[in-house]
């Protein structure tokens, strides 16, 4: 299978170096110049969860169109880019073609069928990776907790089981979901509740659990999060949201989210479609939220100062 990673960051490093691994022709397509002159000579360096090994073999490209045509184009970048990337994309489609949406937050499929058909479309959310970037060429996660993908329909498709097995056979752990709606949501509760703390207290997962306060302040925004889920019609599988984000962040402690990882290397980051989508569509119901409204008001402070 050919495959075209379109973001190689810190997730689309994993991705790229486990898809290549398993054998599949795989196109690293980034702008970032040393990290793929890297990946080119020397190939790409994984390490953490999946072991320690390098990837020879990977192709790379600075444009989707270096790579075209490919069976699978995985999106992985940040979000703001989603919309540029997808209409890159979308003239190199051919039939049978397959966009994985791969973003944190709330919107990203909504945002690349702004672009491509939506029966080009498949969503993934991937948590407890804890991934980062060590180097150029060098990528590590602290753990690969769980991939989910599905249809934009909410059907749980043929195609889609086949992806499944694919990402399997790679050695990811993969599910495939009927209810892509609910499959955001869960992902987005443990964004909400690690992202701006993260990043705005300037701790790890684990440290962030240690500190009573700021993890009292994590959780006011998981609570925050959840209740407008259940407003919005989200039928949660637990009844503990508290609960549920807190076993999920106890598995990944040494891990920063990209929220904080944008912050130490003075990057503007994804708080928009993360905590401030909980302050945005709060409001639109006649909801409060007031621990992201606060966060988020940090957030973009600091960032106001980047350069």
């Amino acid at each position: 299978m050919k495959v075209a990673i379109v973001g190689t960051g810190a997730m689309g490093s994993v991705y790229a170096g486990l898809l290549g691994k398993a054998g599949h022709e795989v196109w690293a397509i980034d702008i970032w110049e040393e990290h793929l002159n890297v990946i080119e000579s020397a190939g790409l360096s994984v390490s953490g969860a999946s072991g320690e090994y390098v990837v020879d073999g990977i192709q790379v490209g600075r444009s989707p169109r270096d790579a075209a045509p490919c069976d699978v184009w995985v999106i992985a970048t940040k979000a703001a880019v989603v919309d540029e990337v997808a209409a890159q994309i979308a003239p190199l489609l051919q039939q049978g073609n397959v966009v994985m949406a791969f973003q944190n937050g709330l919107g990203a499929g909504a945002r690349v069928a702004r672009h491509i058909p939506e029966d080009h479309i498949v969503i993934g959310i991937a948590e407890g990776f804890g991934s980062s970037l060590t180097s150029a060429g060098h990528v590590h996660h602290e753990g690969m907790r769980l991939i989910r993908i599905g249809e934009m329909n909410n059907t749980l498709s043929e195609r889609v089981r086949h992806l499944e097995q694919v990402w399997l056979d790679a050695g990811f752990n993969v599910r495939a979901f009927a209810d892509v709606h609910l499959m955001i949501w869960e992902k987005f509760l443990c964004n909400v509740t690690l992202s701006a703390p993260c990043a705005a207290f300037d701790v790890t997962v684990g440290e962030l659990m240690a500190d009573a306060a700021a993890w009292k302040v994590a959780l006011g925004c998981t609570a925050e999060a959840h209740r407008l889920g259940l407003a919005k019609g989200i039928e949660f599988p637990f009844d503990d949201p508290l609960r549920y984000v807190t076993q999920f962040s106890s598995t990944i402690p040494n891990a920063s989210p990209s929220m904080r990882l944008d912050h130490l290397a003075r990057r503007r980051s994804e708080i928009d479609v993360i905590n401030g989508q909980v302050v945005t569509l709060s409001r639109e119901l006649g909801l409060e939220a007031p621990y992201n409204e606060s966060l988020c008001a940090i957030v973009r402070r600091r960032e106001s100062m980047f350069h």
